[in-house]
C-alpha cells in the first residue's frame, strides 16, 4: 500500500498551483484531504514554514521555502520525519529545474506541468524504498525535526489564519456566524434536547431554594449559587455546539469542569442517579462540540 497518496506545490503568496501529482484512487477521505490542501494553499502566507494537518487516516505535511510551499498527503503510518525528508527531496527537485522569477511570472494555473513527472517518480521511490535512498538525509531531517518540530494545526486554526491573513480576524472572532459548522447531527439534536432539561432543572432548583434560602436559611445561598452556575454552563453548552467560537476545545473543557464541580457540590441535594445523569449529558456535549467540525471552503484549484 502506498503511504505517499498526493504531492502538492502551490505559490505561498496567493495559493496558485504550480504542479501537482495524479492519483487514481477514489478514497473519501484523500479527496477530504485534497479539499483541505486547497484551503492551506490559500493560508500559507500566515502559516509556520512547517506545519502538519492530523486526521483519521491520512495526514497533511506542508514545508515552504522561498516562496514555494510542498505539500503532500501521507498515511498516518508514515513517520513524520520521512514525510518531511520527501518534501525536503521535492524542494531539491523543484529549484533544480525552476528559479524564483519563473515562479513569480507563473499567472495561470499548474503552469509547471513538465514537472509532475519528476513528482511521481520520486512519490514512487519513496513508496517502494520506504524512504530515501540517502539514509544520512533521513537522519539530518529526523536531528532537524527535534530540534525544531512541525506545528502541529487544526482545520479551524487554517480558517482562523486564512481570515486574518484576507482582513477579516474581528469578524471571525466577534461573530460564530462568520463561520459554517457542518450540519447538526441528530446525536447533536438529542444533547441540545438533554442540556435544555439539565439547564432547566437547575433553574427551577435553584429558584426554589431562593425563597427559603432568604426565610430561613442563609447558608444554603452556596447552594442556589451553584444551581444557577450549572444552568449557565448548560446554556453556554447550547451556544458552544451551535456556533463556532475561538478556542472552543479551552472552552469545552472549562465549561464541563464547572458542571462537574457543581454537580459534585450539590451531592446530598441530588442523588447518584441525577448526579450521573447531569454529568454525562454534560460529557455527551463536549464530545459532540469538539467533534462538530467547520465547513471546508469550496475552493477548487482543478486537482
Amino acid at each position: 500500500m502506498s503511504l505517499i497518496l498526493f504531492a502538492f506545490v502551490v505559490r505561498v503568496g496567493d495559493g496558485l498551483p504550480l504542479s501537482a501529482s495524479t492519483d487514481f484512487l477514489h478514497d473519501k477521505e484523500l479527496q477530504e484531504r485534497k479539499q483541505q490542501i486547497k484551503v492551506i494553499s490559500k493560508s500559507l502566507s500566515s502559516l509556520p514554514e512547517r506545519g502538519t494537518v492530523k486526521g483519521n487516516e491520512l495526514n497533511i505535511h506542508f514545508l515552504s521555502s522561498e516562496g514555494v510551499s510542498y505539500m503532500t498527503v501521507c498515511a498516518c503510518s508514515l513517520p513524520a520525519a520521512t514525510a518531511f525528508c520527501f518534501l525536503e527531496d521535492l524542494r531539491w527537485e523543484f529549484t533544480a529545474c525552476f528559479d524564483n522569477s519563473a515562479v513569480a511570472l507563473a499567472s495561470r494555473p499548474y503552469p509547471f506541468l513538465e514537472f509532475d513527472s519528476a513528482i511521481q517518480k520520486l512519490q514512487q521511490h519513496y513508496n517502494q524504498k520506504g524512504g530515501p535512498s540517502l539514509e544520512v538525509t533521513l537522519a539530518e531531517v529526523q536531528e532537524d525535526l527535534r530540534t525544531s518540530p512541525p506545528q502541529v494545526l487544526t482545520m479551524e486554526d487554517v480558517a482562523l489564519s486564512n481570515g486574518a491573513a484576507n482582513g477579516h480576524v474581528e469578524q471571525t472572532a466577534a461573530s460564530g456566524q462568520s463561520q459554517r459548522l457542518e450540519p447538526i447531527s441528530a446525536p447533536g439534536i438529542l444533547s441540545l434536547v438533554l442540556n435544555i432539561m439539565c439547564a432547566a432543572l437547575n433553574l427551577i432548583r435553584g429558584v426554589h431554594l431562593i425563597e427559603y434560602t432568604f426565610q430561613d436559611d442563609y447558608d444554603g445561598l452556596w447552594n442556589v449559587v451553584t444551581f444557577l452556575l450549572a444552568f449557565l454552563c448548560c446554556v453556554c453548552q447550547c451556544h458552544l455546539y451551535l456556533f463556532h467560537t475561538c478556542q472552543k476545545k479551552l472552552k469545552s473543557f472549562t465549561l464541563l469542569t464547572l458542571i462537574i464541580l457543581c454537580n459534585a457540590f450539590l451531592f446530598g441535594l441530588r442523588n447518584i442517579w441525577q448526579l450521573s445523569f447531569h454529568m454525562s449529558v454534560a460529557c455527551l456535549s463536549t464530545i459532540l462540540t469538539l467533534h462538530r467540525k467547520l465547513l471546508d471552503r469550496n475552493m477548487d484549484c482543478g486537482v
